[in-house]
């Protein structure tokens, strides 16, 4: 088992610094333009020529893969932390719980305040979940991941049939204002009128003030942007916590039997999203369809394709090479480069900062991701060098310990003078 430093597990790292790089990539769409874009190209933000091709990448490389990864390694993490508290003699289940807690408070804090993409609220919840399944062995824990998955599938594919006859009544001859509204209401918003935009653009290109009034006053939507995903991230995270316990995840097995993973599982899962590819745009993005096929059709592919990343990271990084211990780093900071990417986003697209927001196209506001991704892997192992834990994940230790945790690394002649006294 590969570290990093004492009690780090550098496959982990890894894959969680590969993750957090990658979930940007569609992150950033959602700041730069209205959110039914996110979810449909042909809402906003072009969708042929680059735009298009930008889409269809992220589509097939990144998108859902990427989250799955992040909220599998986060179930792995949970076991881990709880691990390195019960051998320091502290009590495993109420560390993992403040942590919890104050996770869920930067959480909030992150979705009314800066950005309505927030993952952290659904994490603390999820994790809470998660944690009391943690004694099962590791087949049950795949197991119960696996029927979590696809009870989520089922639910959402009601959800979805429902949005289907809804469209169909929604444009009947004689459809009343009551189906027109239920329809605009639901996936029918993933077609933005003008009217539309020019409201979302005067509420993110207007006031902070304004923006957070906006965003507390409609306090309850945190709930419909993470209940519906819970069964989703807990089966998730179970699965997560399974690869841990099995060695999957911490790199313990032989470099062949991650071979004959990795090579299936990636083409199935790259051919399970040019599927989807083609279909979205053989069906000119209808939202029940494209929705269908992402949150439902793809969801086992997604998976099958995000453990085999898994697989190829732990393989790419038996080296440990400059640029694994770079990827490491940004992972071992992840806490701190997610909210980091989330400000700078806001600065950049926002109204109080340079107020770039639905003024560029899809595969414009993708430039941002490389080089945030330059950035976190500049910064964030110089930092390591010098510090024990990135800014946010310091501060997520200290309020989780109600104690100011030790920042600065000492000195080697430092260290050397309090180790002989």
């Amino acid at each position: 088992m590969a570290t990093t430093a004492p009690d780090r597990i550098l496959t982990l790292d890894v894959i969680r610094g590969v993750a957090v790089m990658g979930i940007f990539s569609v992150n950033v769409i959602a700041f730069a333009m209205i959110e039914s874009a996110y979810f449909n190209p042909a809402a906003y933000g072009g969708h042929t020529g680059a735009n298009l091709a930008v889409w269809a990448a992220n589509m097939v490389v990144v998108d859902g893969k990427m989250r799955t990864l992040f909220s599998m390694l986060f179930g792995a993490s949970t076991l881990l932390v709880i691990e390195r508290a019960e051998r320091s003699g502290g009590v495993g289940w109420w560390t993992h719980c403040r942590r919890m807690i104050v996770l869920l408070g930067f959480g909030l804090i992150h979705y009314y305040f800066i950005w309505f993409g927030d993952i952290l609220t659904l994490y603390a919840i999820s994790g809470l979940i998660a944690f009391l399944f943690r004694p099962m062995p590791p087949e049950k824990l795949a197991a119960l991941g696996a029927a979590l998955l696809l009870g989520s599938m089922i639910l959402f594919g009601l959800f979805l049939h429902g949005q289907y006859v809804a469209d169909i009544a929604a444009h009947a001859p004689d459809a009343s204002a009551k189906a027109i509204s239920e329809w605009n209401d639901g996936l029918g918003g993933l077609y933005p009128s003008a009217a539309d935009v020019a409201t979302d653009k005067a509420l993110h290109l207007g006031s902070y003030a304004n923006f957070v009034g906006y965003n507390l006053a409609h306090w309850q939507g945190i709930f419909g942007d993470t209940l519906p995903f819970l069964m989703d991230t807990v089966g998730l995270m179970l699965l997560g916590m399974a690869g841990f316990k099995s060695g999957f995840l911490t790199g313990e097995w032989a470099n062949s039997s991650y071979r004959r993973l990795a090579v299936p599982a990636l083409a199935l899962g790259a051919l399970s999203g040019l599927a989807t590819v083609v279909y979205d745009i053989s069906s000119h993005f209808y939202s029940v369809g494209l929705m269908s096929a992402f949150v439902v059709a793809e969801t086992p592919f997604i998976t099958i394709m995000a453990v085999g990343y898994a697989a190829l990271i732990i393989l790419l990084s038996r080296r440990n090479g400059a640029l694994t211990q770079r990827i490491a780093a940004a992972g071992r900071c992840a806490f701190s480069n997610y909210l980091g990417t989330s400000i700078v986003a806001n600065l950049i697209f926002y109204g109080w900062g340079l107020g770039l927001y639905g003024s560029v196209s899809r595969w414009q506001a993708w430039l941002l991701a490389p080089v945030l991704w330059t950035v976190m892997l500049l910064w964030s192992k110089p930092w390591l060098d010098r510090f024990h834990y990135g800014p946010f994940e310091w501060a997520w230790r200290s309020l989780s310990r109600l104690k100011l945790q030790p920042m600065r690394k000492l000195p080697f002649p430092a260290l050397r003078e309090r180790e002989s006294a």
